[in-house]
């Protein structure tokens, strides 16, 4: 585990462990947040679940998936799983 400011790399994210995180961190706020200004804490927290429930997990493409959402690329993981 690194400290703050010294990330060390992982052998599955060759960016860094967080990598993943930072990176849905990053889509979230340019895609949703930055663009929005929330009346309330409540409506922001809606908005964000529905965001990643809905968009994020289920339609949104991600190109490390090979442009694949998570919801398609379970599908297929479990497809292939049941193939086999």
């Amino acid at each position: 585990m690194s400290r703050k400011g010294d990330c060390w790399e992982c052998e599955a994210y060759p960016l860094g462990c967080n990598a993943p995180m930072e990176s849905f961190w990053g889509s979230l706020k340019n895609e949703l947040v930055q663009h929005r200004k929330f009346e309330t804490r409540e409506q922001a927290r809606q908005e964000i679940s529905e965001y990643i429930e809905v968009f994020y997990n289920r339609q949104r493409k991600h190109k490390r998936q090979g442009y694949l959402s998570p919801a398609k690329l379970t599908q297929r993981y479990y497809a292939t799983l049941h193939a086999a």
